[in-house]
């Protein structure tokens, strides 16, 4: 497995991660516990060393199941958990205040079963707390052993800077796609600019980019975000359709698959952007693997952009009410 820096001041981890949120939360139904922690050992003996969690995925119960499974390598990995809901739950609203921040560490802490975070995450900014309190906050967990290293996610440009110049940020984690390409009108050469790294996060839209989704895809379950989703209702994954063809297009010049396109399209971007997908099955985690070892050159990249510029990707990442508290 291949290595990379998450930017200046962030921790050296497996080119691509492993996003533990469908384990058990908003991708459908739970995987039984030990079906998961087998999955996520099974990612560690394949070389990866990156996993992102957070307290809201279940909520606690996905921090349980990752401290759980990496306990016995706990030295070998990076783990990455999040605050940012008060008592962990979307639906209560944003909570960034110093003493839930310190709070939630002690908690996850526990649940983790760990005596430090490697890299702590606000979730989603808080415009009632000043970044430069919350950025202090982590710092002072920093001084004290608790967290390794501090990280934003979905964190806009002022906020970015707000909170580095206080503590130094490793990480930025937001969506980035071939579909979302959002953050490549700001984030990414404001990250660049500091020195921070990039994790992206549905590199795979949500599973659209792995070209086995159609119009007539359904999502049964009570539990899979996806179904209310409104990029990825029938009608914008009609719409969208052009985009997963360009990329099978690619996949089928390049001998491998659509997902694989996604993710080493990704990888190729910056050396400093890690993608963390995320699967509940052990040929996919094995498909997606096998991205970080195809290479696509400035040839191939300036390709790529020009079949996209002609693609308009339709639809909303998220329903009107999810907007403000969106938690992937």
């Amino acid at each position: 497995m291949r290595k990379r820096k998450l930017g200046q001041h962030g921790p050296e981890v497996s080119a691509l991660g492993f996003g533990c949120m469908g384990l058990n939360h908003h991708r459908g139904p739970a995987l039984r516990k030990e079906d998961a922690i087998a999955l996520l050992r099974a990612a560690v003996e394949r070389g990866v060393t990156f996993f992102d969690t957070a307290e809201i995925y279940g909520p606690f119960t996905n921090e349980e199941i990752v401290g759980e499974a990496l306990a016995p390598v706990r030295d070998h990995v990076v783990i990455a958990t999040k605050f940012g809901f008060r008592d962990g739950r979307p639906s209560t609203g944003l909570d960034s205040r110093p003493e839930s921040i310190r709070r939630m560490v002690d908690a996850a802490l526990v649940r983790l079963k760990s005596d430090r975070i490697d890299l702590l995450y606000q979730h989603r900014v808080d415009p009632d707390v000043p970044m430069a309190d919350v950025a202090g906050t982590v710092k002072s967990l920093i001084d004290a052993g608790k967290v390794l290293h501090f990280g934003l996610s979905e964190a806009d440009d002022q906020s970015i800077r707000l909170a580095h110049a206080v503590q130094p940020v490793a990480a930025l984690q937001s969506e980035y796609s071939l579909w979302w390409r959002q953050p490549e009108q700001g984030a990414l050469s404001t990250v660049e600019e500091l020195g921070i790294g990039f994790v992206s996060y549905s590199p795979l839209g949500r599973g659209f980019l792995s070209g086995t989704m159609g119009e007539s895809t359904s999502f049964d379950s009570e539990n899979d975000q996806r179904k209310t989703n409104p990029y990825l209702s029938a009608e914008n994954r009609a719409a969208n359709q052009p985009i997963v063809d360009a990329i099978l297009s690619i996949a089928q010049q390049k001998g491998v698959t659509a997902a694989q396109v996604a993710i080493a399209w990704l990888l190729a971007r910056k050396p400093w952007i890690v993608p963390i997908p995320g699967t509940t099955k052990l040929h996919r985690l094995e498909e997606n693997l096998a991205a970080v070892s195809i290479d696509f050159d400035e040839q191939d990249l300036a390709q790529i952009d020009e079949m996209f510029s002609k693609i308009t990707p339709h639809g909303e990442r998220y329903s009107a009410p999810s907007r403000q508290l969106n938690t992937k």
